[in-house]
């Protein structure tokens, strides 16, 4: 089996992989990225590509999905090799001390290092324990939000008590014919501030709040949902009048193959030293949501610095005693890795 091979093969191909793409080129090593998801972008693309995030350093405001196209293009100058819709599942050492990669399509990589930047592993939606459930998913019932305008003129049932469920609702009441959020408690566990607005618009009608209820039971016919049935703690049943049911129960994760490579973990976290995001296998580092050390913050920025520092590490890694002058890149430009 033919073998393909790189100076670094990134495991994740979310925003901080992304940019440990274009750390990695302004170091001249060229990468090979892997992930499971159809397409790049990690949860901003596959979980709420259409939110607006607000702590990026030189945008007040940006889509989940246009902050992953920049990246993308961003990186794009180094000529990255992407395997997506495939997950790795073994990791061996070579004799000459360098790692072979195998992706569950068969892919093997031969790399000199390797960055894992998994955000929080494998993930899935916490599905809600409804009869018949199957049948309405991904025709009445979504777990994540790609296109807002396909929810136009519907007759929502938001589910849930966390920031999804009530920034969903902030963003789709404008457009739906009518939200109804169901959640088993009074209080939220989102921001205050949306928690408030939430609140308002239910106070003026706009939103209808089921307080507290829990999903109980959908009826319809081949997929295509009439009602939700609620049941309040006390027993009380409700029937609810729908088109689409978004239940925002938060995600199942896990490290899959990664949990057994022999890394330091905490949980579903990996160890690393916070001056080089080197884990404590040579040559492998941690990047992003994955990477604990003390006091982290986890946000995207974080991940951010978090690449380069670890692509300046793997530079002096690869090539040891080797004097590199680093140049700001207003003074280098981006190099080329031919």
């Amino acid at each position: 089996m033919t073998i393909q091979t790189t100076d670094v093969a990134i495991i994740g191909a979310g925003p901080v992989g992304l940019f440990a793409v274009f750390e990695c080129g302004m170091m001249r090593l060229n990468c090979h990225v892997i992930d499971t998801l159809e397409m790049v972008g990690g949860q901003c693309a596959a979980l709420y590509p259409e939110k607006p995030i607000y702590d990026i350093p030189g945008f007040p405001e940006v889509l989940a999905a246009d902050l992953i196209d920049r990246l993308k293009a961003q990186a794009a100058p180094f000529e990255p090799v992407y395997h997506l819709n495939q997950q790795v599942m073994s990791l061996e050492k070579t004799p000459e001390e360098l790692w072979i990669l195998e992706t569950s399509k068969g892919t093997r990589i031969q790399t000199k290092a390797i960055v894992i930047a998994a955000g929080v592993g494998a993930f899935g939606p916490n599905r809600p324990p409804l009869e018949n459930l199957e049948e309405f998913e991904e025709k009445s019932v979504f777990y994540y939000v790609k296109n807002r305008e396909a929810f136009r003129n519907k007759r929502l049932v938001i589910a849930g008590g966390g920031d999804s469920a009530v920034d969903w609702a902030l963003s789709l009441a404008p457009i739906a014919e009518k939200v109804t959020v169901v959640h088993r408690r009074a209080k939220f566990r989102a921001a205050p501030e949306s928690e408030a607005k939430l609140h308002k618009l239910a106070s003026d009608g706009i939103i209808d709040l089921a307080i507290p209820y829990q999903l109980e039971g959908l009826q319809g016919d081949n997929g295509v949902l009439k009602t939700v049935v609620l049941k309040s703690l006390g027993g009380e049943m409700r029937e609810v009048p729908a088109d689409v049911l978004l239940p925002f129960y938060g995600l199942a994760m896990n490290l899959g193959p990664i949990a057994d490579w022999g890394l330091d973990l905490n949980g579903t976290h990996i160890h690393v030293a916070p001056d080089s995001c080197a884990t404590n296998l040579p040559g492998v580092f941690a990047i992003g949501d994955i990477a604990t050390y003390p006091h982290k913050l986890k946000l995207i920025l974080t991940g951010f610095a978090e690449a380069a520092q670890a692509a300046h590490t793997i530079r002096t890694y690869l090539h040891p005693g080797e004097v590199y002058h680093f140049e700001y890149s207003t003074t280098s430009g981006v190099p080329e890795l031919k």
